[in-house]
């Protein structure tokens, strides 16, 4: 079988060979760690991104089969993006950075986590309307006509690939900053957020349909949100049924009358109260499922909505700092949960700094063993 068909076989509860051995990318700094280490050349730790040619090398090289985070599709962000420029500098080397979204960050030098955030630029209506409106609408610069025409024929079919689906809140959380968004819901002008966010997904609804249009064909529909965190989600979970539920469902629909059933959605954090929105508009497979401090699974989100309820991550990626009885244990609880159907084993996010490379390799090895 190929890694394209155990997947798909997977998720729509039909027989499979084997496992397929899925992870979901690297933090940089553990690739340099792995260079460092003599098991990969430094050229090869600068060049990795999700599912390029390093990527598919460095799978090559440890065992995987492929990155879940594997999409293609149109530009559905701000666009033209702001201009990223540095507007101050200290004497310590820290930087205030205005980014492409229109976001003020406070970078130090030699920190790698997210940056702190000092202001934003979308703020009030005025700012919406001038600034970011003109840069959420549709043109058919959004869309590489050209590549998407002969997609078909240069596909990658061993593997699979699915259609970007964009963000209906998450990337706006990035425009506004955490702070920015929370103001925003309680702003004087009532009807501010709930136009940002109208705006933002019908262009995006534009550019997934004018990609479907073409005629290229996908394996499933993925979206990006990260819109909760370690106690929950960052917005009232009634409000984001009211400003968001309506724009799955339309983008969902379309996805399905072009013969894509699989949805998938990253959202890190603890997402259980934001499931029956995602759920009930389509969304139907859980990704990357993180362990995280809060210890989250997916067999309470499967017990409560039953087999349609996908999922794809799971897997607790701090074993691979540790030894191979833990990984072990991880591979055990994996099996488990592949035996309940509908379930794709995956690092529960991107490999971090201390990840073992043997004990990766391992667990690659031994994924490939079970047979759900």
């Amino acid at each position: 079988m190929t890694n394209r068909e155990r997947a798909m076989n997977i998720l729509h509860y039909k027989p499979v060979d084997r496992l397929p051995a899925v992870h979901f990318g690297y933090w940089r700094e553990l690739l340099l760690e792995w260079a460092e280490q003599g098991k990969i050349s430094f050229e090869l730790a600068n060049s990795v991104g999700d599912s390029n040619a390093a990527d598919f090398e460095l799978d090559r090289i440890i065992g995987w089969d492929f990155n879940w985070s594997h999409t293609r599709g149109g530009n559905t962000r701000l666009f033209p993006k702001f201009e990223q420029k540095v507007l101050e500098t200290f004497s310590d080397g820290t930087q205030r950075v205005q980014t492409s979204n229109g976001v003020i960050e406070r970078i130090k030098p030699g920190i790698v986590s997210i940056p702190s955030e000092d202001d934003y630029l979308l703020k009030d209506r005025h700012a919406f309307e001038e600034l970011f409106k003109p840069k959420m609408q549709f043109c058919a610069e959004r869309i590489n006509e050209e590549f998407l025409k002969h997609f078909n024929e240069t596909r990658n079919y061993d593997v699979p690939i699915g259609i970007w689906l964009g963000s209906v809140m998450g990337d706006i959380r990035d425009m506004t900053t955490v702070i920015g968004m929370s103001y925003l819901m309680y702003d004087e002008d009532e009807t501010l957020f709930a136009d940002i966010i109208d705006t933002y997904a019908d262009m995006q609804y534009q550019v997934v349909e004018a990609v479907l249009k073409t005629g290229a064909k996908f394996d499933f529909g993925h979206y990006w949100e990260d819109i909760c965190f370690k106690n929950g989600p960052l917005i009232s979970p009634d409000l984001f049924e009211e400003l968001c539920a309506k724009h799955y469902k339309k983008r969902n629909d379309l996805c399905r009358q072009y013969g894509i059933d699989i949805i998938s959605l990253d959202c890190d954090g603890v997402t259980e109260k934001l499931l029956p929105t995602w759920f009930n508009n389509g969304v139907n497979t859980m990704f990357p499922i993180e362990i995280g401090v809060w210890g989250d699974q997916f067999e309470p989100a499967r017990n409560k909505f039953g087999k349609g309820m996908l999922g794809v991550g799971g897997m607790d990626k701090t074993a691979f700092r540790k030894d191979k009885a833990a990984v072990d244990a991880e591979l055990e609880r994996m099996k488990r949960l592949a035996s309940m159907g509908g379930f794709i084993p995956c690092p529960d996010h991107r490999l971090m700094p201390g990840s073992k490379f043997e004990l990766v390799q391992y667990y690659a090895e031994e994924i490939k063993k079970i047979t759900p």
